[in-house]
């Protein structure tokens, strides 16, 4: 064997393995690009939930006790406090589809649960209108917060969280 013909093999073998490794590259940018859109990552600047990072996946099935997050209605209180395209809420479903919510003096029950209280004013001033009661829609869902000044359901301006507005089902990460 003459050592040009070494060359020639090793230059083919280069050109292969370039090929195969471009290739490779291409599917996984592919399937890193799919996988992307099912997920996302987003941070809380919110003291609303007690995590920073949150994981988010698009389309999972909605839970009890699960955190969504959300586009918030557009209303002029909200635009007020959070400006004229607020960045998604991120909120722990309290009632599901089916579930009674009541209020007796500000406080929010779900089936008979206390699950959180009603301020009368938003930190700037304004009074807060109470949020929806009664059966919970099919496809919407009735979301708290652990925070005391967490702007969720229990205010009209927030009310049922319905299927169009659900940006996926967060997993805390940190």
């Amino acid at each position: 064997m003459q050592p040009a013909d070494l060359f020639i093999r090793s230059t083919s073998a280069r050109r292969l393995v370039l090929w195969g490794g471009l290739g490779a590259g291409a599917l996984a940018l592919s399937s890193l690009a799919a996988f992307a859109q099912g997920h996302a990552l987003m941070i809380n600047v919110s003291p609303s939930l007690p995590y920073w990072a949150i994981w988010v996946t698009r389309g999972a099935p909605v839970h009890r006790g699960d955190i969504i997050l959300f586009d918030p209605p557009v209303s002029p209180l909200l635009v007020k406090h959070f400006g004229a395209k607020p960045k998604p809420f991120g909120k722990r479903v309290s009632g599901v589809p089916g579930d009674i919510i009541t209020e007796q003096n500000r406080i929010y029950f779900v089936n008979g649960e206390a699950v959180a209280k009603a301020k009368l004013e938003s930190r700037l001033g304004e009074p807060l209108a109470l949020g929806p009661t009664g059966r919970v829609p099919k496809g919407c869902y009735f979301v708290t917060s652990e925070h005391k000044d967490g702007f969720d359901s229990r205010y009209a301006a927030i009310g049922w969280i319905c299927g169009p507005r659900i940006l996926g089902v967060g997993g805390p990460i940190l």
